[in-house]
C-alpha cells in the first residue's frame, strides 16, 4: 500500500514517533496541550498518486468536483458513512450473473458495461472519484475498485488512506444520512484492461510451485469455510496463508515500507518477485 501526502496541522506542534521508520507524526495541539489521533508521513512510499488523506478529502467535501462513495457493506453504510458518500457494495463494477463458483461470476465487468456503471454513478475522466471502506468490517473493496479503474486507464480515482476508521479517529463528521448518485451523461473514455498487474487462473495453475501464492482471506477460510459465500471449501495448493489486514496498523493506517518490505521477505517475496495473491 502506498500513500499521498500529509496535510500538516495549522494549530500545533508535531513529534515523531519513536519507532524506526516511522510513518506516523503525533499531533499535539497547541491549544489544549492534548495529543491527537496522528497523523501520516508518506515520504517514504512511491507510486502514491493514486491514495488521498483525510484532510485533503474533508477539503473537497461539497465540491461538484468530488463523487464520493463507500464500498462498505449496505448494513454498514446505512449506520454511518462520510457525508456526500454514496454507498455502491463491495462488488458494483464486477459481473455477478449467477451465483459465486459459476464461470465469470465476480470478475471484473467488460468495458463497454463498465462504461455504463461509472456513468450511472456520475463518474467521468475529469472529476476526483474517491473510494473508501471500513478496512476492519469489510474485504476492502475500495482497494478493488481503484485497482479495476486504474487497470482501465482512469489517473481521477483516488483512494482513502485509512479509510472510514481513520476518519472518524481523526474526529471528522460521519452520518446516516444517504446519498444518492448523480448519473451523468458525459461519456468516460477507458482503455483495455492493462493485465501487468493481474493473473488469471490458468496463469496461476501454470506457475503452481513456481511462484509464491499467497491467499489473503480468513485463518477460516483458508482451511476451508465457506461462510463468505465459496462454492469450495480450502485454498490453492501451495498457498500460503496472510491475512492483508497484517499490513496495517490498528487505526486502519499501512504500516511502514520496511515492516511491509520484511513481512513479505517472510513470504519469500522481495520487490522483484513476480507473485500471485487473492
Amino acid at each position: 500500500m502506498f500513500v499521498l501526502g500529509v496535510v500538516g496541522c495549522s494549530q500545533g506542534t508535531s513529534t515523531q514517533s519513536s519507532s524506526a521508520g516511522s510513518t506516523e507524526t503525533t499531533i499535539k495541539s497547541a491549544a489544549t496541550g492534548t495529543t491527537e489521533a496522528p497523523k501520516f508521513d508518506a515520504s517514504a512510499y512511491k507510486n502514491n498518486e493514486f491514495l488521498i488523506t483525510p484532510e485533503e478529502l474533508k477539503a473537497q467535501l461539497g465540491s461538484d468536483n468530488l463523487v464520493l462513495f463507500d464500498c462498505n457493506k449496505p448494513d454498514i453504510y446505512a449506520k454511518e458513512h462520510i457525508p456526500g458518500a454514496v454507498g455502491i457494495g463491495i462488488a458494483a463494477f464486477s459481473d455477478k450473473i449467477g451465483k459465486p463458483g459459476d464461470a465469470g461470476w465476480g470478475t471484473v465487468k467488460k468495458k463497454a458495461e463498465l462504461a455504463k456503471t461509472l456513468q450511472s454513478f456520475g463518474i467521468d475522466n475529469d472529476k476526483t472519484v474517491v473510494f473508501y471502506s471500513d478496512v476492519f468490517q469489510g474485504p476492502g473493496a475500495d482497494g478493488r475498485a481503484v485497482w479495476q479503474l486504474k487497470q482501465a486507464g482512469m489517473n481521477n480515482v483516488k483512494m482513502l488512506v485509512g479509510g472510514l476508521s481513520y476518519w472518524k479517529e481523526l474526529g471528522y463528521d460521519v452520518t446516516a444520512d444517504p446519498a444518492q448518485a448523480k448519473s451523468t451523461t458525459k461519456k468516460v473514455a477507458l482503455k483495455d484492461y492493462d493485465p501487468s498487474y493481474s493473473s488469471n487462473k490458468g496463469y496461476v495453475f501454470k506457475n503452481l510451485g513456481k511462484q509464491v501464492v499467497i491467499d489473503v482471506r480468513t485463518e477460516k477460510e483458508y482451511k476451508g469455510s465457506q461462510n463468505a459465500g465459496e462454492p469450495r471449501g480450502g485454498h490453492i495448493k501451495g498457498a500460503k496463508p496472510m491475512l492483508w489486514q497484517d499490513l496495517l496498523n490498528k487505526n486502519g493506517m499501512p504500516k511502514t515500507s520496511e515492516e511491509i518490505t520484511k513481512i513479505m521477505a517472510s513470504y519469500g517475496v522481495t520487490p522483484e518477485t513476480d507473485f500471485t495473491l487473492y
